[in-house]
């Protein structure tokens, strides 16, 4: 099953769309569209994409959307767009809040304006003389502008205003905190101190040109839509989804992480210890690594003493022998490499996880539905994991119908310092119940 991407996104700004085909499995394009752009959330994918699936499904009656790992928002804002009703799941507790943020996009933009610009005059004018910080803070930052984003923040702890308003400036002075450092800290990735970047903004300008943009948007999107369906986002987990009605849906649009080692708990650290969440890197692990999909070394470091349990759950019959094969070739070769890494820990609770999820999704689903997974293959040390073979089959072991895979475009094939050679993939996984 495939479908062809015709600028549908809120019917709004055609000039400012994008597109290409092979790369709707990024959320590159969307960072010219109206309230996607305001977060850019790297493991996300095109709203455009999205925009067009949900008009042509809702033609054949489905019309209850769930997206079990939400994200920034990008399945449920257009389904507000589309008039449609959608829940959304997302466990990581920071992307949920910049979901909820985002998704607060028809709230009264005059008042958020002017409570925003409220909350930057007395930031403003508020004196900080505090110069010792948290060692990556420091490590980001120099002193001044440390300051500034520290009056932000004290101001926004000790002014009294309604929850959406306090909502939006926390979303606010989080998403400048990036665009307001000196150093290697691209949107979502891993902070890297050694690296520089030659434009950067004073957090005072940063805070009243993301205001000024969001008003617009905010503006703009509501004078469109009209009749907009809110959507529900929930902060739960996948593998156990409590609040979404049995048979609910019949459409499930989503990308989950992919098993390539990412840690998105690491990617929010630089947030997080700004704001006094976490004192170090090793509280990410009962802050957020607890809650996430297995897709990490790093959230499998204790894993040793259950990976037999986890190799023997039911769920995973249909892939054991091969999931076995791998975990034991996986097992052997990671002792030839120097970090060691435990990709066998890794890709058994990996796939252990997304089985969990597909017998959650089969209970919140009806018998009508169809669900999409935007999906990527995988390689750690160059051991090939069929990935889209081994979700669809875990699929139907859950109890839908049947799957099949639309490649979207190769992988591995431009990065100068990849780990292999071995070729890989993005595309599509079609699920029918």
């Amino acid at each position: 099953m495939a479908y062809a991407i015709k600028n549908l996104t809120l019917d709004l700004f055609p000039e400012e769309q994008k597109l290409e085909q092979n790369y709707s499995a990024t959320f590159a394009d969307n960072m010219s569209l109206p309230i996607h752009k305001w977060y850019r959330y790297t493991a996300g994918f095109s709203a455009s994409w999205v925009n067009e699936l949900i008009r042509k499904e809702r033609k054949n009656g489905r019309t209850r959307i769930i997206d079990p790992f939400a994200g920034s928002g990008t399945v449920l804002l257009e389904s507000e767009f589309a008039e449609v009703e959608s829940y959304g799941i997302e466990a990581h507790p920071y992307v949920y809040r910049i979901a909820k943020a985002k998704l607060n996009w028809n709230y009264s933009y005059e008042k958020f304006k002017s409570e925003a610009l409220a909350l930057l005059k007395e930031a403003k004018a508020k004196k900080i003389t505090t110069t010792e910080f948290p060692k990556l803070i420091t490590s980001c930052y120099p002193l001044d502008t440390i300051q500034k984003l520290e009056a932000l923040k004290q101001t926004w702890f000790d002014k009294k205003q309604d929850d959406d308003i306090k909502n939006f400036n926390w979303f606010i002075i989080t998403a400048i905190l990036r665009t307001t450092s000196p150093v290697g800290t691209a949107q979502w990735q891993y902070i890297q101190p050694n690296k520089s970047k030659s434009k950067v903004l004073d957090p005072f300008i940063a805070f009243e040109a993301k205001v000024n943009d969001m008003y617009l948007d905010m503006k703009r999107t509501q004078n469109r839509f009209k009749n907009v369906v809110d959507s529900i986002i929930l902060n739960e987990d996948a593998r156990n989804i409590q609040s979404i009605p049995k048979e609910w849906g019949d459409l499930v649009i989503t990308s989950p992480p992919y098993a390539n080692n990412y840690d998105y708990a690491d990617a929010t650290r630089l947030e997080m210890t700004f704001w006094g969440d976490i004192n170090g890197w090793a509280d990410l692990q009962d802050s957020v690594r607890k809650y996430l999909i297995r897709a990490c070394t790093q959230h499998v470091s204790k894993l040793g003493e259950s990976i037999d349990s986890v190799l023997a759950n039911p769920r995973l019959a249909p892939i054991q022998n091969e999931l076995f094969e791998v975990y034991e070739t996986l097992k052997v070769e990671r002792l030839s490499h120097g970090g060691k890494k435990n990709y066998h820990f890794m890709i058994a609770a990996y796939f252990n996880d997304l089985a969990d999820v597909f017998h959650s999704l089969r209970k919140v689903t009806n018998n009508k539905c169809l669900m999409c997974f935007v999906i990527g293959d995988s390689a750690p040390y160059g051991i090939y994991v069929p990935v889209d073979r081994w979700l669809g089959e875990l699929a139907v072991s859950a109890g839908f119908s049947s799957y099949s895979f639309e490649k979207l475009r190769d992988r591995n094939v431009k990065w100068k310092n990849r780990k292999h050679n071995v070729p890989l993939h993005e595309g599509r996984l079609w699920i029918n119940s």
